[in-house]
C-alpha cells in the first residue's frame, strides 16, 4: 500500500509536470538567466522587470534544443512586470487562479526554469492582506507572502497552488521576501501594456503631504486630513485646472483624499483625458475646480 508521504511525493511531481510546460527560461541579462510564465495564447510570456535588463537581444526557451528570440512589448517597473512576445516554438500558456481560495497556511509551489529543466521549491501561503502600493507607486492587488525559497533564478517564475494553476508571478525585488504578484495583477499589467505599450496612470502634477483639516471642517466632512499642495508643476493639469500653492485637496471626483496612497489610487488609467470635480480649502473656504486629468508619462 502506498504510504501517505510517497503519495504526497507523487501529486507534487504530478502538479510540477502539469505547469511545467508554462515555464520558461528568460534570458534578458549577463548573468543567469531568468524564468518567465506563458501567460496567453500568441507567445505572450510575461516576467519580472528587474530580470530584464535589456531591451533587445532576448530570448525565451524551453528545453535544450527549444528557444527563439523574444520582442519586449513593454514593462511597467512600479510592479515589477515585463511582457515579452515569442514566435518561433510552441507555447502552452499557464491556467491561472485567483486567490479566493487561497489562506494563510495552504501549500504552494514556486517553480522556475533558468536552466534547461523546470525547477520547484515548496512552501507555505505565510501571509495573505489586501491591495498594498510598491514604493514606486505601483498597484498591487493583494497582498501574498510565503516562505518558498527562492533560488538564483526563480523570479519570473509562477507560484501554484494544489491543483497546478497559477497564483501569480513571483519577485525577490519589491520587499526583499518571497513576494507574489497576484494574477489579477499580471491580467491588468498585461492588458494594459498589450493595448497601450505602457500602463496608464492618471496625473495631476503635484507634490502633496497630509495636514490636519480644522476641527470644524473634519467634523463636518467626517476626514480629520487632506492633502496640502506643497508644489505644483508647470504646464500640468493641476496647473490648467487653477490648483495652487497652499490649497488642501479634500476630495477627487467625489472620493475623499486623506494620505497619497488615496489620491494615488483613484487616478486611475480610466480617468486619463476626464474631467474631475477636485474639492478644495483654500484661504478657509471650501470651493471646487474642475481639473482634467493628464497621463502619468
Amino acid at each position: 500500500m502506498t504510504n501517505v508521504v510517497e503519495g504526497f511525493s507523487t501529486e507534487l511531481a504530478e502538479i510540477v509536470k502539469s505547469a511545467g510546460p508554462a515555464v520558461v527560461r528568460v534570458e534578458g541579462r549577463r548573468r543567469l538567466p531568468a524564468s518567465g510564465i506563458v501567460w496567453s495564447e500568441g507567445g505572450i510570456v510575461v516576467t519580472a522587470h528587474h530580470v530584464v535588463e535589456r531591451d533587445e537581444g532576448l530570448s525565451v526557451g524551453l528545453g535544450e534544443d527549444q528557444k527563439a528570440d523574444a520582442e519586449l512589448v513593454g514593462r511597467d517597473p512600479t510592479t515589477d512586470l515585463a511582457v515579452l512576445r515569442v514566435e518561433g516554438i510552441e507555447l502552452s500558456p499557464a491556467a491561472s487562479a485567483g486567490l479566493d481560495d487561497l489562506s494563510v497556511g495552504h501549500l504552494v509551489l514556486a517553480l522556475g526554469r533558468p536552466g534547461r529543466t523546470v525547477q520547484a521549491t515548496l512552501g507555505i501561503t505565510s501571509a495573505l492582506g489586501t491591495s498594498w502600493r510598491t514604493a514606486a507607486g505601483g498597484s498591487i492587488d493583494r497582498y501574498l507572502q510565503t516562505d518558498v525559497v527562492m533560488y538564483p533564478g526563480f523570479s519570473g517564475g509562477p507560484l501554484v497552488d494544489a491543483k497546478g494553476k497559477v497564483l501569480g508571478l513571483n519577485t525577490s525585488a519589491l520587499r526583499g521576501v518571497s513576494l507574489t504578484i497576484p494574477s489579477l495583477t499580471v491580467d491588468r499589467v498585461v492588458e494594459s501594456i498589450l493595448s497601450h505599450g505602457r500602463v496608464q496612470r492618471g496625473y495631476l502634477g503635484v507634490g502633496v503631504q497630509p495636514v490636519n483639516l480644522p476641527e470644524a471642517l473634519a467634523e463636518e466632512l467626517g476626514q480629520e486630513t487632506g492633502l496640502i499642495l506643497i508644489s505644483v508643476e508647470p504646464d500640468t493639469p493641476a496647473e490648467a485646472g487653477g490648483l495652487t500653492l497652499g490649497d488642501t485637496l479634500l476630495s477627487v471626483h467625489g472620493e475623499p483624499v486623506r494620505r497619497l496612497d488615496d489620491l494615488l489610487s483613484m487616478l486611475s488609467a480610466d480617468l486619463v483625458g476626464e474631467e474631475v470635480i477636485v474639492r478644495i480649502l483654500r484661504g478657509g473656504d471650501v470651493r471646487e475646480q474642475k481639473v482634467t486629468v493628464g497621463e502619468r508619462q
